[in-house]
C-alpha cells in the first residue's frame, strides 16, 4: 500500500501541503526493498516497488530478448554454413550481431536498475558496438557497388536530383562527383568515431558523478553530450540519405529499402527514443525515482530503465526484420552449385567452412584494409589503357583467387579428408 509522505496542516479544518526542499525520508534502516518516488506535484511517494523493477516486467522483457537471440543466433550459423561470399557475408554477420548486443546489453541494465546506476556502463558498450555496426552497413554498401571505383564509374558527371525528402534541394545544378562520395563517407565514419569517444567521456563523468540522463543543467555533463551526439547522428543520417539517394537505382537487386530502414531505426530511432524518455522524465511526465529496492538512484534512471524495457522487446521484432533483410537465401543457393557426391566429404567442408568464416569475421585487419580510397587509382588505370600484358596478368590473378577461394569448399584429391 502506497503512503504520502507530506506535511499536512489540518486547522481549521483546511487541509494543505507543504512542499519541502529536502524531502523527509524514511530511516535507511527501514528503507530495505523499499521504492521512494518524487510526483510532479513534488510529493513523496513510498511504494513497495515499480513495474520495471518487478519479476513480471523482467519475466517479460526476457522471453522477447531470449526469442530475439534464438532468431538471430539461428541466423547467423546459417550464413556460417552458406558463407560463399565472404566479402559480403563478413560485414552481415558483424550487423546481425547488434541484435544480440542490443537486447542482452538493455535486459542486463533492466536487471540491474537499482545498482548505482550500472545501466550507464553497458549502455556504453551498445554505443560502441553501435559505430561498428554503421562502419560495416556502409561498407557493405560499397561492397554491393564494387566499392568507390565501381560507384563513380555508374553516377560520375550525372546531375544530382533535387527532393525536399532526401535533402538535395540546396544541390540543385551540381553533378555527383568523388567529392560527394567522400563527403557522405566520411560524414558517415564520423558517427563511428563520435560514439566510442563520447562513450568513454560518459562512463568518465559518471565516475565523477557529473552526468545523469535528463539532466540538462548546464553544471553537468548530459546537455553538451546530447548536443554533440544530436549534431553528429543527424550528419550520420543525412550522409546516408544522401548515399542512399545517389545509389538507389545500383542497389535495387540487393532490396536496401528495408535494410536502411532496419539499421537506422534500430540505431538513429533508439537513440531519440532515449532522449525524448529522458526529456519525459525530467518534465515529470514519466516519475523521479529517489531510491529503488532500498538503493538511491540518480536522476534519469526510470527514463533510462523504460528504454531498456523497450528495446527488449523492440529487438524482437528487429531480430525478424533483419532476418528477412539480410537472408541468407542467395548464399545457400551458391552453396548448393558446389559438387560434392560423398558426405563425409561435405560435412568436413562445412566444418572448415564454419572456422574459416569465423575467423574472417573475428579478423579485424580485414575491417581496415576493406575500405581504402582506390577511386584515385581506378582513376588513373582508366584514363591510361592498359597493355595486353597487364590484362592476361590482371586476368591470371583473378583466376588464381577464384581457384583459392574455391579450394575452401572442394579440397584436392590428395586431402586428409578423403
Amino acid at each position: 500500500m502506497n503512503t504520502s509522505l507530506e506535511i499536512m496542516d489540518l486547522s481549521n479544518e483546511n487541509v494543505s501541503m507543504v512542499h519541502l526542499d529536502a524531502p523527509i525520508l524514511p530511516e535507511k534502516s527501514d528503507m530495505s526493498n523499499l521504492t521512494i518516488i518524487q510526483t510532479s506535484n513534488g510529493s513523496i511517494i513510498e511504494s513497495d516497488g515499480m513495474f520495471l523493477n518487478t519479476a513480471a516486467a523482467q519475466a517479460l522483457s526476457g522471453i522477447f530478448v531470449w526469442s530475439a537471440l534464438l532468431i538471430t543466433c539461428h541466423q547467423i550459423y546459417t550464413h556460417l554454413r552458406s558463407y560463399t561470399v565472404p566479402n559480403e557475408q563478413r560485414y552481415i554477420i558483424r550487423i546481425l550481431f547488434i541484435v544480440p548486443v542490443y537486447a542482452f546489453d538493455s535486459w542486463l541494465s533492466l536487471l540491474f536498475i537499482s545498482n548505482d546506476q550500472y545501466y550507464v556502463y553497458f549502455d556504453s558498450i551498445r554505443d560502441c558496438y553501435e559505430a561498428f555496426v554503421i562502419y560495416n552497413f556502409l561498407s557493405l554498401s560499397f561492397e554491393y557497388l564494387g566499392g568507390e571505383s565501381g560507384i563513380m564509374l555508374e553516377i560520375r558527371g550525372k546531375p544530382i536530383q533535387s527532393s525536399c525528402l532526401y535533402g538535395t534541394c540546396c544541390l540543385v545544378g551540381m553533378s555527383y562527383s568523388i567529392g560527394f562520395l567522400r563527403f557522405c563517407k566520411q560524414a558517415t565514419l564520423q558517427f563511428c568515431v563520435v560514439k566510442p569517444i563520447m562513450a568513454v567521456i560518459t562512463i568518465i563523468l559518471q565516475a565523477f558523478g557529473k552526468y545523469h540522463d535528463g539532466d540538462f543543467n548546464v553544471n553537468g555533463g548530459y546537455l553538451y553530450i546530447t548536443i554533440i551526439y544530436n549534431f553528429s547522428v543527424s550528419l550520420a543520417l543525412y550522409a546516408l540519405f544522401l548515399f542512399f539517394f545517389a545509389t538507389s537505382d545500383l542497389l535495387r537487386p540487393y532490396e536496401p529499402v528495408l535494410k536502411f530502414l532496419t539499421i537506422k531505426s534500430v540505431i538513429f530511432l533508439s537513440f531519440w527514443q532515449g532522449m525524448v524518455l529522458a526529456i519525459l522524465e525530467r518534465c515529470s511526465v514519466i516519475p523521479n525515482a529517489l531510491f529503488i529496492d532500498g538503493h538511491e538512484v540518480g536522476a534519469g534512471t526510470v527514463a533510462a530503465g523504460w528504454q531498456n524495457f523497450i528495446i527488449c522487446i523492440e529487438m524482437f521484432f528487429a531480430a525478424i526484420a533483419l532476418k528477412y533483410a539480410f537472408t541468407c537465401t542467395v548464399y545457400q543457393e551458391k552453396k548448393n552449385d558446389v559438387p560434392g557426391e560423398h558426405r563425409l566429404l561435405r560435412l568436413k567442408c562445412q566444418e572448415i567452412q564454419i572456422k574459416i568464416s569465423l575467423r574472417s569475421f573475428f579478423n579485424p585487419k580485414l575491417s581496415l584494409w576493406s575500405f581504402n580510397y582506390d577511386y584515385d587509382v581506378f582513376l588513373a588505370k582508366i584514363q591510361k589503357p592498359a597493355g595486353a600484358g597487364s590484362l592476361w596478368l590482371a586476368v591470371g590473378a583473378s583466376m588464381s583467387h577464384l581457384q583459392a577461394f574455391s579450394n575452401i569448399f572442394v579440397p584436392a584429391p590428395d586431402s586428409q579428408f578423403e
